[in-house]
């Protein structure tokens, strides 16, 4: 079984994942893509790397276990976490961590437009997408929750969360 964990750049994904008390294999494919060049080009406007999507399917091959990161929902999947933050609590976390303000800014209104959330139903369906809010969780709760879905124990809940207040 493959289980993505995917949201806004700042919703908790590698802390919540290096949490997850599981005998899956974690794959950070973030990282994966920087240390493997599954990558395109640069975005510099973004100061990003964009994801060769086949590139990381080829790799993947059909690797079980739970893959992390904020593109993870456009790959094969059996089940999809979305992580989901407030959008002012995201904002301050990525400003935090020295994100510049537009950038912030921007993966907030997305995290409030639910982008990721939409992508991920529009790919999986409703039946395969479970949405967690991070925003006042601690990361074992949300690896709790995470290691629920990948159990079964927990049912999906595809547009449970919702930012729009924020816009």
């Amino acid at each position: 079984m493959r289980v993505v964990v995917t949201g806004t750049p700042g919703t908790g994904k590698t802390t919540a994942v290096d949490a997850v008390d599981a005998d899956l294999p974690v794959v950070h494919l973030n990282d994966a893509v920087r240390e493997r060049g599954l990558w395109t080009e640069r975005d510099e406007g973004r100061d990003s790397l964009v994801v060769d999507l086949d590139a990381v399917d080829e790799w993947l091959g059909d690797r079980e276990g739970i893959v992390e990161s904020h593109v993870a929902h456009l790959l094969d999947a059996d089940r999809v976490v979305v992580l989901r933050c407030r959008p002012d609590v995201l904002e301050a976390r990525l400003e935090e961590r020295g994100e510049p303000e537009t950038k912030a800014a921007e993966n907030a209104e997305s995290e409030a437009l639910d982008v990721i959330l939409s992508e991920a139903v529009r790919r999986h369906g409703e039946s395969r997408v479970y949405e967690i809010d991070t925003t006042d969780r601690t990361p074992a709760a949300v690896a709790a929750e995470i290691r629920a879905v990948v159990d079964g124990d927990r049912g999906p809940s595809a547009g449970t969360v919702d930012f729009v207040d924020y816009l």
